[in-house]
């Protein structure tokens, strides 16, 4: 056995297909077929479910699959490790992140790259359980979630501060004389809004309900990007964080605050405490906490949360 077969193991769980899978880890179809059957003989174990096409994996293929993400991790880890015993912050930082707070990661991405040119980043937009999910299985190096039901025992915590709400909107398509906006407005206009059961969008629900307010959803996504596509094209405006960097992406994209607008959860960046954990993830977080003070300051007394 050797960390390519495990790779392409990987590769052909993310992609589903076996050419796919062959031309993303720069091999031909053939030798990736031969490979994957050489670890089944050694395992003494069918993976992977065949017919004219890949079919899926078998429950063996599963269950080994998740050890194969673990020791791949752990060997990101090691490679990590010692470039950075040699004095140098190179591989892959995982970052998994939830899709919408008043906290622009590109803010803290763009020094980070800056200052280590060889760091490449793999961005996973997830809800907060996913992310210290991740985190606690060494899946990811970082994540960036809601603290209300975090338990600050088993990770280090930079607060990011309060999620605050503002609406956006594309020029060409509407117009608002008022510098901030009411909710009982906001019932008024088409709107897109995040999947239903994402911590933000629960957030909004209660605002309307708590007003007794219907909004007008005519566009739903877990998609951010969508979202967006639906304002630049004047079907909607939606709800989305102030200090997300949205507003830049066009010089037709306003966001205007909305009146006691903000999720109470503050948002943080996590690091678990628990070994192991990789030299490239202590680096970057104590680069993050020199690049976001003092507008966050680093949270350190335990919190249990029930």
């Amino acid at each position: 056995m050797d960390i390519k077969q495990l790779k392409f193991l990987i590769a052909l769980d993310q992609t589903r297909h076996f050419g796919q899978a062959a031309a993303l880890c720069h091999i031909t179809q053939p030798t990736l077929s031969m490979r994957l059957r050489n670890l089944e003989d050694e395992l003494g174990l069918m993976l992977v479910t065949r017919g004219q096409r890949f079919e899926g994996l078998t429950e063996a293929g599963e269950r080994i699959l998740a050890w194969t993400r673990t020791l791949l991790a752990a060997y990101d880890g090691l490679q990590a490790e010692a470039a950075s015993c040699r004095g140098r912050i190179i591989g892959s930082l995982r970052i998994g992140m939830v899709p919408l707070s008043s906290f622009n990661l590109m803010d803290l991405l763009k020094p980070l790259i800056h200052s280590y040119p060889q760091l490449q980043v793999q961005l996973s937009s997830l809800s907060s359980e996913q992310v210290t999910d991740g985190l606690s299985r060494n899946q990811l190096d970082l994540g960036i979630c809601y603290l209300d039901q975090i338990n600050r025992s088993y990770f280090d915590v930079i607060e990011l501060g309060a999620t605050r709400m503002g609406l956006l909107y594309d020029t060409r398509h509407f117009a608002f004389a008022s510098p901030t906006l009411a909710w009982e407005a906001l019932a008024e206009l088409p709107l897109g809004l995040l999947s239903q059961g994402m911590h933000y969008r629960q957030a909004i629900d209660l605002s309307f309900r708590s007003r007794g307010l219907h909004p007008q959803s005519i566009l739903e996504s877990d998609s951010t990007y969508q979202l967006v596509q639906g304002v630049c094209a004047g079907l909607c405006a939606a709800i989305m964080p102030l200090d997300h960097g949205l507003e830049g992406l066009s010089e037709h994209i306003h966001i205007l605050p909305i009146a006691d607008a903000s999720i109470h959860a503050p948002v943080g960046l996590l690091l678990r405490r628990s070994e192991p954990r990789s030299a490239l993830a202590e680096q970057c977080f104590a680069q993050a906490r020199l690049l976001l003070s003092p507008q966050a300051q680093p949270s350190s007394l335990p919190l249990e949360v029930s």
